[in-house]
């Protein structure tokens, strides 16, 4: 009956934790719920109370998001501020850095942290029979998977973000010196991308044309693009746009040979990936395709060669 309980309780532990981690790892909106319950009711001839409007809530909106924020915050209370500002800075790379801060992802690795290990403890000393040392060593494996797991995640949407960007620049930079020698300015011009486009590095143009509109200087908005991106061609592209500026040399001109030059590079990287392919093919062809041609071809030979050497011995 003790082991039935434990049993019990650790279900019980797990499927909490991962109903918190289901419903932090969703999309916020940024629209808070009681505000839109509010809105709601706004077109009412009669107002509704605000506790009516509070129990209108489902379940998860008024227990489950609280008890994961709480979750993250603890997380975050223990967490160094300079490993705090490592992770908004990741966050920023991934371009996840309205929908998510610091706190709910520390709280992620703490609730996965949780499950795993958790998950890993109910696997290995209730439903196995190995061993202690096994065991102990399986638990320890699944609390490290769920600590870094987030991290791993979130370093692959920063390579992904990245590989992105720098395929879509060349294109931007086309639509920039066309719009720029059309007589636009270069501010309008990143706005015709931000329009058209809708991917990271339109994305990215948006916001530097918001914070260029609330007073930042267009240097200083584009070196903080630069710093969250981190992609070489969008470095050496800020800092040819503001070595420009301050020389007085033509932007369309400067566009125009960042343009070529962005071509170039890419063409370059798809010779680089092209001359690769048959590196990269030779584990597949020698431990896969190989053997089952050898298969095919020798086996039905081997057979008869097999049964020939039987019926000769007999």
């Amino acid at each position: 009956m003790p082991a039935f309980g434990i049993l019990g309780l650790a279900i019980v532990a797990l499927i909490l934790v991962v109903g918190l981690i289901v419903v932090g790892m969703r999309e916020d909106s940024g629209v808070d719920p009681l505000q839109r319950r509010l809105a709601e009711y706004g077109d009412r001839e009669l107002p509704a109370s605000l506790e009516e409007i509070e129990l209108s809530l489902s379940m998860q909106e008024r227990i489950i998001i609280p008890m994961y924020r709480s979750l993250a915050r603890f997380g975050a209370r223990f967490t160094p501020e300079n490993q705090i500002e490592e992770i908004r800075h990741q966050l920023e790379l991934a371009g996840k850095a309205q929908s998510m801060d610091p706190a709910t992802f520390f709280g992620q690795r703490v609730a996965l942290t949780l499950a795993m290990g958790g998950g890993a403890f109910v696997l290995f000393f209730l439903v196995t029979n190995w061993g202690p040392t096994k065991s102990v060593l399986g638990v320890l494996g699944g609390i490290l998977l769920g600590y870094y797991l987030p991290l791993l995640q979130l370093k692959s949407q920063i390579s992904r973000r990245k590989e992105n960007i720098t395929k879509s620049l060349p294109d931007a930079l086309d639509l920039l010196t066309i719009c720029v020698e059309a007589g636009l300015g270069f501010e309008q011009a990143m706005g015709k991308v931000y329009e058209k486009w809708d991917n990271d590095l339109a994305l990215a143009f948006g916001r530097v044309l918001q914070e260029i509109q609330l007073g930042k200087r267009r240097s200083e908005a584009l070196r903080d693009m630069s710093r969250r991106m981190e992609v070489p061609d969008v470095t050496s592209f800020v800092a040819a746009l503001i070595q420009a500026e301050q020389l007085g040399v033509s932007i369309a001109k400067i566009l125009r040979i960042q343009a070529d030059q962005m071509r170039v590079k890419r063409r370059q990287r798809a010779q680089e990936k092209a001359q690769q392919a048959p590196v990269k093919m030779i584990v597949p062809l020698v431990f896969l395709i190989f053997p089952s041609i050898w298969i095919v071809l020798l086996g039905p030979s081997v057979i008869i060669i097999l049964e020939a050497g039987i019926l000769g011995g007999f």
